[in-house]
């Protein structure tokens, strides 16, 4: 083979190796789809957040065997609209693995009626503060989460109201995705035992518990 048959097929070569390298780094830099963050690497959920929540809630407000205040049922089906604001952090604290804090509060249209004497059962506020245990799934995190509750609740009998504060806990599960860099939603479930109050009334007293369902779905700002 003379020279110039070598010169060309080393030529070849050369540019061989040249174009498959550029592919190579067009693969490796190739951007993500519109509309998508890519977190793959994970760890972008580090940090302190701020958010807003809207949901619906059910449950039910259940009188002592001895009280009298609901004469239909010792029950009272609750349910109802509820808006609020969070605060949290979260930490990673192993690869995958990440835990959080968080309070929330948040106004509550929950309530119920009992035609049969005329007695309003509302729950007018809802809060909590709570830990966080989530897999860092890139641009998902679900998580579990449990904690303090505390709620506000107005039992109206006959015109004349009393308002109370239950103390309870609170469990449950969600979901946050990530839409942007400092933003992501959030999709949660959780089940409220608030515990019992003692609502004061001038014709029939009772000791209620109060405990809910909620589903909400929020926003939250990382800062």
């Amino acid at each position: 083979m003379n020279r110039f048959s070598l010169s060309l097929l080393a030529g070849v070569a050369v540019l061989s190796m040249a174009s498959a390298a550029s592919a190579a780094d067009l693969l490796v830099q190739q951007p993500s789809m519109p509309g998508f963050v890519d977190m793959g690497g994970g760890g972008g959920w580090d940090g302190a957040y701020i958010g807003g929540f809207v949901g619906y809630g059910f449950g039910t407000a259940a009188q002592d065997a001895a009280d009298a205040l609901f004469l239909v049922d010792d029950e009272l089906d609750l349910s109802g609209w509820t808006v609020g604001a969070t605060l949290g952090a979260n930490f990673t604290v192993a690869q995958g693995f990440i835990l959080g804090a968080a309070g929330d509060i948040a106004w509550a249209g929950i309530s119920g009626y009992e035609s049969g004497n005329g007695v309003d059962y509302d729950v007018n506020w809802t809060g909590s503060f709570r830990g966080k245990a989530g897999f860092d799934g890139g641009a998902f995190m679900p998580y579990l989460t449990a904690g303090l509750a505390f709620a506000g609740a107005t039992a109206s009998d006959n015109g004349v109201d009393s308002t109370q504060v239950h103390f309870g806990w609170t469990a449950g599960a969600g979901v946050e995705v990530a839409v942007a860099d400092q933003i992501s939603l959030d999709l949660q479930y959780r089940y409220s035992d608030y515990g019992t109050a003692e609502y004061d009334l001038p014709v029939n007293d009772a000791t209620i518990d109060l405990s809910t369902h909620a589903v909400t779905a929020g926003v939250n700002f990382k800062f």
